[in-house]
């Protein structure tokens, strides 16, 4: 199969990332107003409103945008409606700012999501202390939500939820949140900043950091992963938002071993939908130990999560292990009493690790969710902590202390709030999907690709209308095709199988072969892009197996 265009290196797609050669040369033209380290969502959040503010910005990651605790999550955007019970108002009062704020400006990648949360005899938490946080919950996001709570009975509830274990249900209440595509809302930041002038590059480490004489970090020493290159990357401020690699990163400047960050565990589960069928998303409490966790549905499948248990292995080895994948199965087959999962109906187990605020005699259950923000003694700022929900005004004020350091006295307003994420166009998402129908065959196609790229979805079908082979599935039983994968390396930066299969596309989480078995035919594509040989695609696909075994393995 032939691409309708071989991308040429020298040119700069209209949208999108900029090629590697351009963005590398870019570089070490001149120094950056802002150097930005860490490409997940923190980072991208950053590296947005500083280019929006009119800064000069790079951002770089030493893997792919993402590939961290950004790709990680329960894929919500939520208030924290749990965060109450540890009396962090503040943080659910932002968290509730921020949800309606993208709901505004990405409806394409933030969706409404009603739950039901039901409570059984004796449970930790009883039916008018739920309707009472739910109330607070509802007055914390100024009665703006998507829409107010409200209490339900037994009966309701299983009328919603049929296959809920209704021994000892009492009734509950609904509730509305919102869901997202962790890594699509990165993404989109990351392609904001691009065409708001910043230099952006993945796969790029850095191995240290250069001072100036009067000893302020000024630059930073860089190896593009991709070819080998290396130099040097001058800043008037740098920014460490590497999450949980954060306490790495302030060590290449000052040379001290740090313990900022908490390295709590997440795991998550996916489950084929039949077996633990949902109506609604549903927060329940595990039976063990009345902790809360989420069972959600998802195009696919239905995803149980999450764990909450300390870190025993940095965030690169983070997977994981039969007691994590044993605690979320007790949990799904208490409450759907008729689903028997076992081991073998798992599809997918995925960890993260959050990267939560370290204070003496803090657990990873308990502690804060707030973000922290310390510049060290060379300038150097790092930011620890935070959530998927909240990155945006975390970003803004990250960018407040930056310009701070520039020695602008009269910061400039940051115009994140309002300016919508590539792909929001004018018109609804309904519309979108109903326009995607008129063109696209298959439905769940068209579906899909207004889901991932909003009113971009025309660009990325066009290269079907110019080579049909391209409007192929890449597997029969899920919507992705191979269009999706040449968009990927020509406008958003992929360069490797796993950034397609792991993150440009959800596929690695939705077979149970993590995907290995399309593994070639992703290469192939992407060489075609990239210009490889055949002995680099061959590489290419071959160096798969043990990325997806180090995300997707299972650990005793």
């Amino acid at each position: 199969m032939s691409l309708p265009f071989q991308h040429d290196p020298r040119i700069t797609p209209a949208l999108g990332l900029a090629s590697r050669a351009v963005a590398w040369a870019r570089l070490f033209e001149q120094p950056f107003d802002v150097l930005v380290v860490g490409g997940g969502i923190t980072g991208a959040g950053v590296a947005r409103d500083a280019a929006l503010r009119g800064l000069r910005v790079a951002i770089l990651e030493a893997n792919d945008w993402a590939s961290g605790t950004s790709s990680r999550s329960s894929r919500l955007v939520h208030g924290g409606v749990r965060y109450l019970e540890h009396g962090h108002l503040h943080l659910v009062f932002e968290a509730s700012r921020e949800r309606r704020t993208l709901l505004e400006i990405a409806p394409h990648l933030v969706r409404p999501l009603r739950f039901t949360w039901p409570v059984y005899k004796g449970a930790r938490i009883p039916r008018w202390k739920l309707r009472a946080g739910l109330l607070a919950y509802d007055a914390l996001s100024l009665f703006r939500n998507v829409g107010r709570h409200r209490g339900a009975s037994r009966r309701d509830i299983l009328q919603r939820e049929p296959s809920l274990r209704a021994d000892g249900l009492v009734g509950g209440a609904q509730y509305w949140d919102a869901s997202t595509d962790d890594v699509r809302l990165t993404l989109a930041n990351v392609v904001s900043a691009s065409e708001a002038g910043a230099v952006t590059l993945n796969h790029v480490s850095v191995s240290s950091f250069l001072h100036a004489d009067g000893g302020a970090v000024s630059a930073a020493r860089v190896t593009d992963q991709t070819t080998g290159a290396s130099g040097d990357v001058h800043a008037r401020v740098i920014v460490n938002a590497t999450g949980p690699w954060s306490d790495g990163t302030r060590r290449l400047d000052d040379g001290v071993a740090h313990a900022e960050v908490l390295g709590s565990k997440g795991v998550h589960i996916s489950v084929p939908r039949a077996r633990v069928p949902c109506s609604d998303a549903l927060t329940l409490l595990h039976p063990d130990d009345g902790r809360v966790f989420f069972i959600l549905p998802s195009p696919v499948h239905t995803i149980i999560g999450t764990t909450e248990t300390p870190a025993e292995h940095g965030p690169d080895a983070i997977r994981a292990n039969r007691r994590d994948v044993q605690y979320l199965l007790r949990a799904a087959n208490h409450f759907f009493p008729a689903a028997t999962l076992r081991d073998a109906d798992v599809i997918s187990a995925w960890a993260g690790i959050r990267p939560l605020v370290a204070h003496a005699g803090t657990t990873a259950n308990d502690a804060s969710r707030e973000h922290h923000i310390e510049t060290s003694a060379s300038g150097l700022i790092s930011v620890t902590g935070g959530k998927l929900t909240t990155f945006r005004a975390m970003a803004a004020e990250i960018v407040d202390v930056v310009e701070r350091a520039l020695g602008r006295t009269k910061g400039t307003a940051s115009l994140t709030s309002d300016a919508p994420l590539p792909g929001a166009g004018d018109l609804g998402h309904d519309s979108e999907v109903s326009a995607a129908r008129t063109l696209i065959p298959e439905s769940e196609t068209a579906d899909q690709l207004v889901r991932a790229y909003g009113d971009r979805w025309r660009m990325v079908w066009g290269l079907c209308e110019r080579e049909a082979l391209l409007g192929d599935r890449l597997d029969p039983q899920l919507p992705y095709i191979a269009a999706e994968v040449v968009w990927a390396a020509v406008a958003e930066g992929a360069w490797t199988v796993a950034d397609v299969l792991v993150r440009r596309m959800p596929i690695a989480y939705e077979r149970r072969d993590a995907g290995r078995e399309l593994a070639p035919h992703v290469a192939a594509l992407l060489g075609r892009v990239h210009r490889w040989d055949d002995a680099t695609v061959a590489s290419a696909a071959s160096a798969y197996d043990g990325e997806a075994a180090r995300l997707f393995a299972i650990d005793e």
